[in-house]
């Protein structure tokens, strides 16, 4: 193996992080999913959720919107930009770490 080991987005690298980034990068670009839909499809309580979405919130990688439907309060999370990259480029140093030879060939081809 030659060169140093990719480094993993420490954001995202979190177990319950990781899962929200994936099922959020499923979304078509300008989609977004309620927070009671998040909860369901994760498994997650509403508080934890909360939580690891205010950090992907703080580091830019999610966009929360809080609205109403008729008088009733919604939120609607959605992957920013920055976040899908952010997310591209962590599954690429994952890619990276488990086939080493594959990222050989990348470098290789940067050249």
């Amino acid at each position: 193996m030659s060169g140093p080991l990719p480094e993993l987005d420490p954001v995202i690298h979190a177990q319950a992080r990781l899962r929200v980034v994936a099922a959020l990068s499923t979304l078509p670009d300008g989609d977004r999913v309620a927070f009671p839909r998040l909860q369901d499809i994760l498994v997650m309580t509403a508080g934890n959720l909360s939580v690891h979405l205010r950090k992907l919130e703080d580091a830019g990688y999610v966009n929360v919107t809080k609205t109403h439907h008729g008088r009733t309060p919604t939120t609607l999370i959605c992957l920013s930009r920055r976040g899908r990259l952010a997310f591209d480029e962590y599954t690429a140093a994952v890619r990276a770490l488990i086939d080493p030879t594959n990222r050989h060939d990348q470098q290789r081809e940067e050249v």
